[in-house]
């Protein structure tokens, strides 16, 4: 398995916790020279706060555990393709590399709305490496949202 695939299944393992507090099952970790800095989960519910993604929340805990915005010696992965207050953050925060399981055909960007993260007038590009364990991690969103679905049907 590569190091790729392993930081995404400890992504995806993060995503299956989310569920358990009803939050949409996205894990994001932030790793620097193998080790993982920060991981989280959507909170999106749990913090009544639409920034709460899992991304910005590793995001701000590896810049504070670095002490540093710039993140150019990591990489983020996370289990589904960045929307763009993400991928803006990717840019802001000099992510070098951005690992995603599951293409989001609705909101991401990083080529399936646009492509934020490689956007040629930005001053910042990160390297992309799409569709790491993307069907197990588009299966866990779409479940999670058909139990969604259920719970409104009388």
């Amino acid at each position: 398995m590569s190091a790729d695939e392993e930081f995404i299944r400890n992504a995806f393992a993060l995503a299956r916790e989310a569920v358990k507090r009803n939050e949409v099952p996205i894990g994001a970790l932030v790793v620097r020279n193998g080790s993982i800095l920060a991981a989280a989960t959507n909170r999106t519910v749990r913090d009544q706060d639409p920034t709460a993604h899992a991304e910005l929340l590793a995001i701000r805990e590896a810049s504070s555990k670095l002490d540093s915005w710039r993140l150019d010696e990591c990489t983020l992965y996370v289990t589904l393709e960045p929307c763009a207050m993400c991928a803006g953050a990717v840019v802001l925060s000099r992510i070098r590399r951005v690992v995603f399981g599951a293409w989001d055909d609705k909101a991401g960007m990083a080529g399936s709305v646009g492509d934020l993260l490689r956007h040629p007038k930005l001053n910042h590009r990160a390297e992309v490496r799409a569709g790491v364990l993307a069907e197990e991690c588009a299966l866990l969103i779409a479940e999670f949202f058909r139990e969604q679905r259920r719970a409104f049907i009388p």
